[in-house]
């Protein structure tokens, strides 16, 4: 199997380059390769206006970069993130992403922080297998796990989200595009383009031929557009952002509302894999340290409104314990105050 990769640059940074991957939907040879790299890299060109062309080559699958896959139960694969939050260094690189291999065809469970991430998870994939990439579930919004979406849609992946997933990256694309460059650096990011899915969905199962995903929305919780799939074959459960390991739990939505899914009875599911930290964990377990910080949270923002406390008082508080096991506690603590106070004090 061989893959088009051509040189390109930014325009407005000629020296900030890279090889981008060429994806095609069905599995090429060397010929095919060259016979079709003109015309393909001309109409890619033509979708990512940003950037200037160097040359092209083709290239074997396994001379590709290959993000390391760990298989958790036949045909379940978990790659798991790097530690921290977003930096030049990591390359935003830090969320959990799966792959679920049928008899018929693949599914991706987030796309990562950027093209070249997920080029380097299409390359993993093709190692495996060359079964058509059916569907690119993205479990929320956020950069880390959607900005790599656009490389599965060319290799022929519908895109699926929760229903209010398009309307939540919209909301927040102009944001997105000022301060996540610097967060990650430029280069990291050439030739990504954000991408809306191709369809919302609350409730779907996703047949691969052996392997059984069932997809179900969310009420408003870490976001208020999570997405959780679950392998039936193995008793897996891929729960985005609504479970956190390590690193602390970062609150875009509702913390009544991520609490309340917390509680919900799941007899079906004997493990998870969280959107951060090392997987699987078992479940419920695996989800306790989650909830004892959001409901160390919420009892913490309630007595401060019940005793009058503004919010600026309120942003101050830390609790020693939490901040020892949590990686970024001084960083996103502040802000998952802020906005759990936002909530809570209408209740």
């Amino acid at each position: 199997m061989f893959h088009l990769l051509l040189h390109a640059c930014l325009a407005a940074e000629p020296a900030t380059c890279a090889e981008r991957l060429l994806p095609a939907p069905a599995p090429l040879t060397e010929e095919e390769c060259h016979s079709t790299a003109a015309e393909r890299a001309a109409g890619w060109l033509l979708r990512h206006p940003e950037l200037t062309a160097g040359p092209s080559r083709c290239a074997p699958t396994a001379d590709l970069p290959q993000l390391p896959l760990k298989e958790i139960a036949p045909g379940l694969l978990v790659h798991e993130g790097q530690d921290g939050l977003p930096d030049t260094a990591n390359r935003g690189e830090i969320a959990n992403l799966g792959v679920v291999i049928g008899l018929q065809g693949i599914a991706v469970i987030d796309a990562g922080a950027s093209r070249a991430q997920a080029e380097s998870l299409f390359s993993a994939i093709r190692a495996r297998s060359d079964l058509p990439i059916r569907a690119l579930i993205l479990t929320h919004m956020h950069p880390d796990h959607s900005f790599g979406a656009d490389l599965f849609r060319e290799a022929g992946a519908e895109i699926l989200g929760a229903p209010r997933l398009a309307a939540g990256i919209e909301a927040r694309a102009a944001s997105w595009r000022e301060s996540y460059p610097p967060q990650v650096g430029t280069g990291a990011l050439l030739g990504t383009r954000m991408a809306l899915p191709d369809r919302g969905t609350a409730d779907e199962r996703l047949e691969l031929g052996g392997a059984t995903l069932h997809l179900r929305a969310v009420a408003t919780a870490h976001t208020d557009n999570d997405l959780t799939v679950f392998h039936a074959q193995s008793g897996t459960l891929f729960a985005g952002d609504l479970v956190f390991n390590e690193l602390l739990p970062t609150l875009d939505g509702s913390v009544n509302g991520w609490l309340a899914w917390l509680d919900e009875p799941r007899p079906e599911v004997r493990r998870i894999v969280a959107g951060h930290g090392p997987a699987p964990l078992p479940w419920p377990d695996g989800a306790e340290a989650t909830r004892t910080y959001l409901e160390r949270l919420r009892t913490t923002i309630r007595a401060a409104i019940a005793a009058g406390q503004p919010m600026s008082v309120a942003i101050r508080d830390r609790d020693p314990a939490e901040a020892a096991r949590w990686q970024a506690y001084d960083t996103s603590h502040p802000r998952n105050v802020s906005a759990a106070y936002a909530e809570l004090e209408w209740e």
